[in-house]
């Protein structure tokens, strides 16, 4: 297709040797010649004519082609920001996927935590069951809680939660007036993790056992034990003051 440029290069061409023709010097001419003139040039005229429309036409569909091409162009470009969107919308929805599906994962994996200040790692569902054992405890309902406690020291012998579920478990027993059970509970904590931060409460909690029973020589000893054994710590702050009191 003839580009616009060319084509009124062309039909300017034409007119200028026109004009070029009329501007010739004039001689005399018979009257056939001159009709022949009139007739080549009239034959002339409309040729350009002619081949200006036709280089109009031509323009007018290239401008029409054009304004077609650059509406095509703005359908593809929103087309293609449409498809940009999406592929950015699906690869977020991918990436929570994954995201969610590794945390689901690591639920099932042995986790590096922190209990009571001491560091170890747990099984799957130890946490779970360790906390809802303690919201039994907390709800009041303590022989639930004895049970759950006892199922967990089961399952779970090298849990870093055993010396605390042991701890708790003892104070279960406490509370429904089972000082037998609370107090071995309790020495076991002592004996077998010494230097838990849980240990020195187990014996103030061994005290407590003592005085409901009103063994006051023994709960003397206890909190004696603390102070020495646990110096600077809140339980032995505790068991001096229980000491200043008790007569």
């Amino acid at each position: 297709m003839p580009s616009r440029h060319l084509l009124a290069s062309t039909a300017r061409s034409a007119l200028f040797a026109w004009a070029v023709s009329l501007a010739m010097p004039a001689h005399a001419f018979s009257d056939d010649e001159a009709r022949k003139a009139i007739l080549d040039l009239r034959t002339t005229v409309n040729a350009l004519r002619d081949q200006l429309g036709a280089a109009q036409r031509t323009i007018l569909d290239q401008s029409n082609r054009l304004d077609q091409l650059q509406g095509e162009n703005a359908q593809l470009r929103g087309q293609t920001e449409e498809a940009l969107n999406q592929l950015n919308t699906i690869q977020l929805t991918q990436k929570d996927y994954y995201a969610d599906l590794d945390k689901r994962l690591k639920k099932f994996e042995p986790q590096q935590t922190t209990v009571d200040g001491v560091e170890g790692v747990v099984q799957p569902g130890e946490n779970d069951a360790f906390n809802a054992a303690l919201k039994q405890f907390r709800d009041g309902n303590y022989k639930a809680a004895t049970g759950a406690f006892s199922d967990f020291i089961r399952k779970y012998p090298q849990s870093p939660y055993q010396p605390t579920a042991h701890y708790w478990l003892g104070n279960a027993y406490y509370a429904q007036r089972d000082y037998a059970k609370s107090t071995a509970e309790l020495n076991g904590v002592v004996k077998n993790y010494p230097t838990h931060p849980r240990a020195p409460e187990a014996l103030l909690s061994i005290a407590n056992n003592q005085a409901d029973q009103n063994q006051k020589s023994a709960e003397r000893q206890t909190l004696q034990r603390v102070i020495s054994q646990y110096p600077g710590t809140p339980a032995a702050q505790n068991a001096q003051e229980r000491l200043s009191k008790l007569r």
